[in-house]
């Protein structure tokens, strides 16, 4: 039986986000041996880090894989961004798994929940390399998410998260 390409969720040349990662595009959808079975693989290029990945189209959900929001959701993202924010665990071994798990969760509600509450407590204290590099990785995603969704340039994005944050 082999794997049928109109069983994928998503098209060549769409844009996908894959948590953790960032915002990629499908390259190609090729079907591929393994352990025997044919399996249908998403290509995906993902420009930020100039990676390419191969998923398993049966597993993209599993892992997150996830279409570019709607311009009213990433528009309702951006302004839950807000100068309030709820005091993170002070432990910062616990306050980076908490970061990790939301970006993990991949909605862009959550990743910009991560960029608010590390923003908020890099201007209290330091963030640790930790922490910094999460930091980074959730803005970026959700700029290029946002700039995707909202039809804007990545520095446009930028500009409006951080004032909403300062």
């Amino acid at each position: 039986m082999s794997a049928n390409k109109n069983d994928t969720q998503f098209i060549v040349g769409e844009h996908v986000v894959y948590p953790l990662q960032g915002v990629g595009i499908i390259k190609r959808i090729e079907e591929r041996n393994f352990r025997g079975k044919p399996t249908l693989y998403y290509v995906i290029y993902l420009d930020i880090s100039d990676m390419t990945v191969m998923i398993p189209v049966a597993k993209s959900d599993e892992m997150g894989i996830r279409g570019i929001v709607q311009k009213k959701e990433a528009l309702e993202a951006i302004n839950s961004i807000s100068k309030e924010y709820k005091q993170p665990p002070v432990d910062w071994k616990a306050r980076y798994q908490m970061n990790v798990d939301l970006l993990k969760e991949g909605s862009i509600t959550s990743i910009a929940k991560v960029v608010q509450t590390l923003y908020h407590r890099s201007k209290v204290k330091e963030l640790p390399v930790q922490e910094r590099r999460l930091y980074d990785s959730a803005l970026r995603i959700l700029i290029d998410e946002a700039a995707y969704s909202l039809d804007k340039e990545k520095d446009e994005i930028q500009m409006l998260i951080f004032s909403k944050l300062e």
